[in-house]
């Protein structure tokens, strides 16, 4: 357990020093995501997303404890 907290906060750390290139990544409209507009007040739901990064860690996980 210590390991993957280790190695998952370095993942953390090098993505936030990459977040200027994982932004241009075209993940931030998906077909599935909420978009509201009114006024001054923006909120967005990714959908897709959390449950694409969901399935992907849990497969990794499944792997990973076999």
């Amino acid at each position: 357990m210590n390991r993957l907290l280790i190695v998952f906060g370095i993942l953390c750390f090098l993505a936030g020093l990459g977040w200027h290139w994982l932004a241009c990544i075209p993940f931030g409209r998906l077909p599935a995501d909420i978009h509201i507009v009114r006024g001054g007040f923006n909120f967005q739901i990714p959908i897709v997303p959390c449950i694409v990064i969901s399935v992907v860690v849990s497969a990794l996980l499944w792997f990973l404890r076999r």
